[in-house]
């Protein structure tokens, strides 16, 4: 669909206003969107799996810690595929969020993943400016993230920053000169960024971020010592359909969440960059950008 034909539909959550600046900017924010009780559930579950990590040496399929992790210290950096480790972060994204994403991208939804993103006041825990569809490339660009706040977030704990216009823009590359994924543009690309119109999303907890897989995003390193949780989902349209392998599956991935299954497959002309093979196994944005993982080239095709 169309971002007219979208914006002709009744809105669930949003205001027509939010809609138009996701598809003039290619991002929004939302304050207080989640309700206090929903919002005190997913608190407390990511409460315990902190505790979890805790007990925790390496990296594994759960949890992706970072440098100095202890059980006294935790650097715990992602919880993977929380859609599926506890049942309250799943009726979060095919409850709420689901309505969400059907006010953006069509009545006909599909869940691609989750993750959960801290910071610990630690510089491991910068995500560089990157654009989110070289990871997962589909059909068509009708695909975004929605990130959910679970504590209070200004610029002293690292929000979430975004270009404007960047999803109508071409995308970059993000592999570095030796053909090595990095999932983030080279120094070089991101000392070209204006900085000047840069969005900062900030909000208290419950406040919600939106951003098109195409738009440049990054966020700064936290300079408060309390973490800051961000739970993050994707969505696509039903006609956006995957033509590589999805990093990191959960059981949840693909799944339809509004609407119906579509008959044919929309395609936009804008090229996009493949990804390597992930059949290998995915870690996280943070292990590729700061060199943690092995080097991985593009896919044969």
């Amino acid at each position: 669909m169309t971002p007219e034909e979208i914006l002709s539909q009744p809105a669930r959550v949003l205001t027509q206003a939010q809609r138009e600046q996701y598809f003039d900017r290619g991002y929004v924010g939302v304050e207080d969107l989640v309700p206090q009780d929903i919002l005190s559930g997913l608190i407390a579950v990511t409460e315990r799996f902190v505790e979890a990590s805790r007990g925790e040496t390496r990296s594994g399929r759960v949890f992706d810690i970072g440098p100095g992790h202890s059980a006294a210290r935790p650097v715990l950096r992602r919880l993977k595929r929380p859609d599926e480790q506890d049942e309250v972060y799943w009726r979060f994204a095919c409850g709420l969020m689901a309505d969400v994403a059907a006010d953006l991208v069509g009545p006909n939804v599909v869940f691609h993943h989750s993750k959960l993103n801290f910071k610990w006041f630690d510089e491991s825990d910068r995500v560089r400016w990157h654009q989110d569809i070289q990871f997962f490339p589909h059909t068509n660009y009708n695909v975004l993230t929605i990130g959910c706040y679970l504590a209070d977030t200004d610029m002293e704990n690292g929000p979430l920053a975004v270009k404007p216009g960047s999803h109508d823009r071409p995308l970059f590359d993000q592999y570095d000169r030796d053909g090595n994924w990095t999932g983030m543009l080279s120094d070089e690309d991101a000392a070209s960024i204006d900085m000047s119109d840069v969005a900062y999303l900030t909000g208290r907890a419950g406040s919600i971020t939106i951003h098109n897989a195409r738009t440049l995003h990054y966020s700064p390193s936290s300079r408060s010592h309390l973490p800051r949780p961000l739970l993050l989902n994707c969505f696509t349209s039903a006609d956006a359909k995957p033509y590589t392998p999805h990093p990191d599956p959960s059981s949840h991935a693909y799944r339809l969440v509004r609407g119906a299954p579509v008959k044919w497959a929309a395609h936009d002309p804008r090229p996009c960059q493949i990804p390597p093979d992930w059949s290998g196994g995915y870690t996280s944005i943070y292990a590729a950008q700061s060199g943690e993982d092995e080097p991985v080239q593009a896919a044969e095709t």
